[in-house]
């Protein structure tokens, strides 16, 4: 036998070859329909329930959300409303707080020029007794000096005068001494 008829017996006996190019085997398709039955049985049995449910359970949340969004739009509506209306009275307390720190600034600054007014009056009367208290220390202190510097001009006067007169009698001695010794 050659290669290539031996090729050829083998491919009438591969089961992975079909006689028609489209449906498989008879046994191959009558095995796989009674198991599709079987799995779409028990699909349909058991796991059709449990989609159902679930897509119950979905579409009841998805409902529940947009219940709540429904009630925060209307809540958000009436917050809204409650706002625009309180808006009028916030211009209100607004001006009013405006008013209120106005007349308290205009209250401080009096009360502030108040307290300058009596502490510049307070340093002036410190300060003119102060003067007046230098001024009298002052006036002792060139009392003193004026006696210190009086008394030296005193002694150094009295003293001149002394020398003079010391002189005097000196030269008057001096001319009687050379008067009798001639």
């Amino acid at each position: 036998m050659t290669l290539f008829g031996l090729g050829g017996i083998l491919a009438a006996e591969d089961p992975s070859q079909s006689h028609h190019p489209i449906f498989p085997e008879t046994p191959e398709l009558i095995w796989g329909t009674l198991s599709f039955l079987v799995v779409l049985f028990l699909l349909w049995k058991f796991a059709w329930p449990a989609i159902k449910k679930m897509m119950a359970d979905r579409t009841a949340r998805i409902q529940a959300q947009l219940d709540e969004a429904a009630t925060a739009r209307s809540d958000a509506d009436e917050a809204a409303a409650s706002i625009r209306e309180a808006k009028g009275d916030i211009g209100a307390e607004r001006q009013r707080l405006l008013d209120e720190a106005d007349a308290q600034a205009e209250r401080l600054l009096v009360d502030g020029r108040a307290r300058l007014d009596q502490e510049v009056a307070d340093l002036r009367s410190k300060a003119t007794s102060e003067a007046e208290s230098v001024q009298g220390r002052l006036q002792s202190e060139v009392q003193a000096e004026v006696a210190a510097t009086a008394a030296r001009a005193t002694e150094t006067l009295v003293a001149d005068s002394l020398d003079d007169q010391l002189r005097q009698a000196l030269v008057e001695e001096y001319i009687a001494t050379v008067g009798a010794s001639s």
